[in-house]
C-alpha cells in the first residue's frame, strides 16, 4: 500500500510484547501497541521517520487478536459468521522521537460461511498471523458481506490516516490516497462514502 502511494521504504519489524492490559479498552490498546512498536524501531533508526500501526478485532467487548493455532482460528471465524464487529487500528509515525498516534474504528460485517469454508481457510494458514483470523482482502474466502468505514484500515493500514501524519511529519507523499484507496477496496472513506 505504501509503495502504491509512491513511498520509498524499509521494513523493520518492532518485537514487542501485545498482551493486553487487564481491563484495556480496545482503542487504548492499540494506540499504545502502535507508538511502542514506533519507538522501538525509532531507537535503531534515529534520523528515520517510523511508522507503525496496531490492529484489533473487537467483537461483543471481547479482543480478537491473532489466533495462537488453528483451532482458536476456527473459533474466532465461527463466533464472527454472519455477525457485526468492530475492527480498530492506530497508526503512529514518528520523528525525533516524538510519536504521534490516530485511531481509525470501522464496522464490519461476514458473511454466513459455511464450516467447511472455515476449515478450507484456516488449513491455507492465512488467518493465523491477522487480527480475527481473517484478511477482508483474501480472495478466495471473502469473509466480508459489507463494511463502514477505512477498508484499508481492515487490512491493517488506514492509508488516510497514515498519509496525514507522515505529511504532518515533513514526508512527501506523492500518491493520490483516494484513488490509491479505491484501487484497493473500490472506494475510499476519504470521498465520503460511508456504506457497503
Amino acid at each position: 500500500m505504501l509503495a502504491a502511494l509512491g513511498l520509498t521504504f524499509t521494513v523493520d519489524a518492532a518485537d514487542v510484547d501485545e498482551t493486553p492490559r487487564p481491563d484495556e479498552a480496545p482503542a487504548d490498546l492499540v494506540c499504545r501497541l502502535g507508538r511502542i512498536k514506533a519507538v522501538a524501531v525509532a531507537a535503531r533508526h534515529p534520523r528515520a521517520v517510523v511508522l507503525a500501526a496496531d490492529t484489533v478485532v473487537v467483537l461483543d467487548g471481547t479482543l480478537l487478536g491473532k489466533p495462537v493455532d488453528p483451532a482458536e482460528a476456527w473459533a474466532m471465524l465461527h463466533a464472527l459468521r454472519g455477525r457485526t464487529h468492530q475492527v480498530y487500528t492506530a497508526v503512529t509515525v514518528t520523528r525525533a522521537g516524538a510519536p504521534c498516534s490516530r485511531l481509525s474504528i470501522s464496522d464490519v460485517t461476514m458473511r454466513p460461511y459455511s464450516d467447511a469454508e472455515i476449515a478450507t481457510y484456516v488449513a491455507s494458514g492465512d488467518p493465523l498471523d491477522k487480527a480475527g483470523a481473517y484478511a477482508i482482502q483474501h480472495p478466495l474466502f471473502a469473509p466480508v458481506a459489507g463494511w463502514t468505514g477505512c477498508y484499508t484500515a481492515i487490512m491493517g493500514l488506514p492509508l488516510g490516516v497514515a498519509a496525514d501524519l507522515l505529511r504532518e511529519a515533513g514526508v512527501l507523499v506523492p500518491g493520490d490516497v483516494a484513488a490509491t484507496c479505491e484501487g484497493i477496496g473500490g472506494r475510499c472513506c476519504l470521498r465520503g462514502f460511508a456504506g457497503s
